[in-house]
Order: C-alpha cells, then sequence, then structure tokens
C-alpha cells in the first residue's frame, strides 16, 4: 500500500510538471510560428517539454498498472 502511495504522489509532481510543460511549449510555439532567426532555446524547450510529459504517461500507465493488480 505504501508502494501505491508513494507512486501517487510521483504521478501527481509529475502532472504538475507536464502541465507547466505544456504552458512552456505553447509559449515556445508561439515564437516558433513567426520564424525568428535564432530558435535554439525554443527547440530545446519543446525537446525538455516532450520528455517530461512522455514520463508523465508512461507513469500514469504504471500507477493504473499497478492499482490494476493491486486490487484483483
Amino acid at each position: 500500500m505504501r508502494g501505491l502511495q508513494f507512486a501517487t504522489r510521483v504521478l501527481s509532481g509529475l502532472e504538475r510538471l507536464s502541465l507547466l510543460a505544456l504552458g512552456a511549449s505553447h509559449l515556445a510555439l508561439t515564437d516558433i510560428a513567426p520564424g525568428e532567426p535564432d530558435l535554439r532555446l525554443e527547440w530545446n524547450v519543446l525537446r525538455i517539454s516532450g520528455i517530461r510529459i512522455a514520463l508523465f504517461i508512461l507513469s500514469a500507465l504504471a500507477v493504473l498498472r499497478r492499482t490494476a493488480q493491486h486490487t484483483s
């Protein structure tokens, strides 16, 4: 049970980071759209945001699997 509570807390933290990453992605894309000359920072923001969102999705699936195994 403690492992499930810990996993839920980690998932909650990753959820908040994913929401921040989503906002940062939006801001980066609004800078990319007009075609500014130097876009390295914006593309790096998108890469990091993608990794954060992917980690959230993978951890959510892991917690769902653990919850399903725990209740069965």
